[in-house]
Formats: C-alpha cells, sequence, structure tokens
C-alpha cells in the first residue's frame, strides 16, 4: 500500500471504525508480546537503580549500569543474524520469526536468574558479576525487542502500523509496571528498604520477575507465523550459515577483548590529555568513553578485513544480510534526505529518554517512598501511559504520522519543564500527580506515532536488519548521555539538568519540519 493510499484511507475512515481495529487479532497480540518486551528494561534501568542504592553503591556507579542498555543501540549489529540464521530444530518447528522470539525469552529469563543471584552489598568483584549478568540481559532483551518489531511489521498492513504500535506500547509499559512498581513493591514487602537492606528480598523479586516471563513465551507458542517472513532460509547451506556465524562471533570477543583489556592505554591518554584540555568532568568522561569506544570498533573492523581475505568470508552472504539493506534505504530517499531522516531519528526521543534515567532517583531524593513512587509513576502513570498510547495510534491512524510526532515534540518539551517545577516543589505529592500524567500522557502519544513512522521507513525485504538500525539509532545518543545523568545532576542539580534536558527537544522542531518538507 502506497503512502497516497495510506492517507486516502485514513481520511475515509470514521472514528467508529477506527476505534474497531483494537479488536483485531494481530492487535491484540502485540499486548501479550509489548509486556513480554517491557519487562526486562526497568531490570536494568530503574528497579536495578533503586536495589543498587540500598545496597550502597554510589549513585554515579548506579547510573553508569543504564549503559548495559546499549545493546538497544547496537541491536543492529547482530539483526542479521535474526533475518538470515536459522536456529536448529527451532526455525523448522516454529518458523523464522518465533524461533527467534522463543530463543531471545529463554535468554531473558536466564539473565534476570543470574542477576538475583548476585549481592551487590558484598564488593567490587561483586558489581563486575552483576554488570556481566546486566549486559546479557541487554544483550537479549535487544534481540527480543528486535525479532518482535519485525513480526509486528510482517503480520499487518502498513496502514495499521499505528494501532499495533499503541497496543505495543500499552502491553510494554504493563510489563514495565510489573518489572517497576511491582519489582518495588515485592522488594519492599520481602523486607529491603534503605534503611533495612536485604538481598533476599531483590533475589527472590528478580526471580519473580524471570517466571513473569512466561507469559511471552506461552504467546509466542500461540501466535502464527506471519506470511511474510516465509522466505527460504536453505539458499545457503548450512556451513555457509556457520561459518557467518563464526564471523560474527569473531568480531564480538575481539571487541569485548580490546574493551576490557586496553585501559590503561585509554587512561593514559584521558590523564594525559583528555581531562587536561577538557576541564568539566563529566564531558572529560564522555570523550574518553568514544575514544575507547571508537578504538575497539577500529580493531575489530581491522580484524574483520583481515578475514575477508579468508576462505571464512562468505561475501555474498555478508552483502545481503549487511549491505544491502543499507543500499536500499538510501536508494529510497537519496543520500541528503536519508541522512536528514536519520538524524531526526537519532535525535526524536533525547529529551525524554536523558531525564527518564535519573526520574526514579530523582523521586527518591525528593523524599517520596517506593510505594508513593510504584503508585504514582507505575500504577497511575500506566493509565495516563495507556490514554496516550491509545490516543496517539487513533490520532496518527486518522490525521496522519507526522502531524502526531510535531505535536508529541512540542508536548514533550513542555511537559519535561514541568519537573524543574517539582523539584523546587520537593516532596508534594498532588504536583507529582500532575506531572506524572503529562509526562506519560505525552510519551505514550509521541511513541505512538514514532514507531509507526520508523515502520513506514522500513523495506519488508529487510524488516529486522532496517528497522533494528532505526530503532537503534533512536536510543544510541540519548542512552550515551544518559548514563551520565547522574554526575550532570552532582554538578549543575537537577532544576538545571530539567532545564538542559527539555532544551534538547528544541533542536527536533527544526529537524522535523525538513523532515516534513522533503519526505
Amino acid at each position: 500500500m502506497t503512502d497516497v493510499q495510506i492517507e486516502v484511507t485514513q481520511k475515509s475512515r470514521g472514528w467508529l471504525d477506527t476505534i474497531r481495529l483494537f479488536l483485531k487479532k494481530e492487535v491484540i497480540t502485540m499486548l501479550f508480546l509489548g509486556f513480554s518486551a517491557g519487562i526486562p528494561l526497568l531490570l536494568i534501568f530503574s528497579s536495578l537503580s533503586l536495589w543498587l542504592g540500598e545496597a550502597g553503591v554510589e549513585r554515579s556507579t548506579v547510573t553508569y549500569f543504564s549503559w548495559a542498555a546499549l545493546a538497544y543501540s547496537f541491536k543492529f549489529i547482530w539483526s542479521p543474524l535474526i533475518d538470515r540464521l536459522p536456529l536448529p530444530f527451532l526455525t523448522k518447528w516454529l518458523g523464522r520469526r518465533r524461533s527467534w522470539m522463543l530463543f531471545s525469552q529463554i535468554l531473558v529469563m536466564t539473565a534476570i536468574v543470574l542477576m538475583g543471584s548476585v549481592d551487590p552489598s558484598i564488593g567490587e568483584s561483586q558489581l563486575t558479576y552483576m554488570a556481566m549478568s546486566v549486559v546479557m540481559l541487554g544483550f537479549s532483551s535487544a534481540t527480543q525487542d528486535t525479532v518482535i518489531d519485525a513480526y509486528r511489521i510482517e503480520v499487518v498492513e502498513p496502514d495499521l502500523q499505528a494501532l499495533m504500535a499503541s497496543t505495543y506500547i500499552a502491553g510494554y509499559r504493563i510489563g514495565m509496571i510489573v518489572a517497576g512498581a511491582g519489582a518495588l513493591i515485592l522488594a519492599q514487602t520481602f523486607g529491603s528498604a534503605v534503611e533495612t537492606y536485604s538481598y533476599v528480598a531483590w533475589q527472590a523479586t528478580y526471580y519473580i520477575m524471570a517466571l513473569v516471563m512466561l507469559v511471552g513465551v506461552t504467546t509466542t507458542l500461540m501466535i502464527s507465523e506471519p506470511l511474510q517472513s516465509q522466505i527460504a532460509l536453505t539458499k545457503f547451506s548450512n556451513k555457509q550459515y556457520l561459518k557467518f556465524l563464526l564471523l560474527f562471533l569473531i568480531g564480538a570477543i575481539v571487541f569485548i577483548f580490546a574493551y576490557t583489556e586496553w585501559p590503561s592505554f585509554v587512561e593514559s591518554i584521558y590523564h594525559g590529555n583528555v581531562k587536561i584540555n577538557i576541564r568539566n568532568n563529566v564531558l572529560a568522561n564522555l570523550a574518553m568513553e568514544v575514544l575507547r569506544l571508537g578504538a575497539c570498533l577500529v580493531c575489530v573492523a581491522f580484524i574483520l578485513f583481515l578475514i575477508s581475505r579468508t576462505a571464512l568470508y562468505e561475501r555474498q552472504l555478508v552483502e545481503e544480510t549487511y549491505i544491502r539493506p543499507i543500499e536500499d534505504f538510501f536508494s529510497r530517499y537519496g543520500l541528503k534526505v536519508a541522512l536528514l531522516i536519520l538524524l531526526f531519528v537519532g535525535f526524536y526521543r533525547i529529551s525524554d529518554i536523558v531525564l527518564g534515567v535519573i526520574a526514579l532517583v530523582f523521586y527518591q531524593d525528593m523524599g517520596f517512598s517506593k510505594i508513593e513512587i510504584a503508585a504514582a509513576t507505575k500504577t497511575f502513570g500506566l493509565i495516563m501511559t495507556l490514554t496516550g498510547g491509545f490516543l496517539g495510534g487513533i490520532l496518527s491512524a486518522k490525521y496522519g504520522v507526522m502531524r502526531i510526532l510535531f505535536l508529541g515534540a512540542v508536548l514533550t518539551i513542555v511537559t519535561n519543564l514541568l519537573f524543574v517545577l517539582l523539584a523546587q516543589a520537593g516532596h508534594d505529592i498532588a504536583f507529582l500527580y500532575v506531572v506524572i500524567s503529562a509526562d506519560n500522557i505525552t510519551g505514550g502519544l509521541a511513541s505512538a506515532a514514532f514507531i509507526a513512522y520508523l515502520a513506514s521507513l522500513t523495506n519488508i525485504s529487510f524488516t529486522a536488519v532496517q528497522y533494528a538500525i532505526f530503532s537503534s539509532l533512536m536510543t544510541l545518543i540519548p542512552k550515551t548521555i544518559g548514563g551520565y545523568s547522574g554526575s550532570m545532576v552532582d554538578s549543575i542539580g537537577y532544576e538545571n539538568f530539567f532545564l538542559v534536558a527539555s532544551a534538547m527537544g528544541l533542536p527536533v522542531l527544526v529537524i522535523l519540519h525538513f523532515v516534513r518538507k522533503y519526505t
């Protein structure tokens, strides 16, 4: 269906007909898959932050753990495996998409159990084990997101993507509530608090969260494989697929080795040059990490270049999985417009994500208890997010995605400014609910439109790879900056931090104007 046909369908569809589309089986399915995708995120972010805080871990170290979620921002690297690599036994049994969905869900459950088996209060060695488990959870949950995204795009027509996105967001938020408010309530009920930390309480909480993932597993086993995904996975031999997997593993191992074994080299550069020339410690630390990451990527590229000269390199398979999806995107939009779109995708959610990393820590610093936080931001916030998500889906389906994207960008800037007033008000439970209402409705509305927009950019022939690139870019810069949110608050305070976070949304309006003009 072309963009013109979609627009005609949207305009001719009545309000009641639009609402009835929520009852379609495929749309309802996304509620449960979204729930499964929403469980891991807060177990990496806010719930883990409060756990580490109660365990006595410093605030700046707590926010650094959010970098483990950068796996969501780099999932495009292994998304070709999801598109091309069949899983032994599972692919023949469940199909291309469902096999990877089940595999990733099992990995998520395993990672959550491993996290629950570590007590971060014991010492630095335990924090290392925790970090490894968190990275595993980030990798497996990002993989689950990738395959669910591909399934969502392939299972229905483009004009239904906004509604699919809204129910997906609803399920995602419910999953976040369970992993956020549910985890907080369980931990406190089991006996853990700031004054009386209990590892056993958090261990039981995370074990229960692993069991909750069975909702996703059950859904995966019950749904049908989308017709669009029924492509021939036997184009290449098992030997070729194995070589392709081995090539990816070599790249991953080289990156991990380089990142962990070169700290002294990077530290010498940092103390000798970066820290001297950049007097702001936050910017200096960011520059150091960018330098370190860049050096590791260069190392990986060099090793893969050498391998490309050997028989291990399957040129046709690599080109079809990594190169052609990118070529397709740039050929459809042209270089200038494609770069403009990528710039917009990379910055649209920056204000929201950067603020969100430290939000729960902020509430706690304002004197709100875990029960108050759970009730306001999770239980009540869920209703507001669902309202915003369904509103975004209906408005996008009726008036078009681009208009709702602009509305969401403006509202994000305005609602983030409310956090400045909350910082001034302190422990004001009534105003907390006002802020949460505005923030969650805006977030749900903007997210529904944005997910539908990303789906519209995707060529069905390269679903997983292209959408993974877009969604990875969407979070890469915001999450990188968000990792320093704790240090930024320590340096400039909460009020100035929220002003900066809100101002980050202003360039988005300019970029969106040109995107609308040239696409």
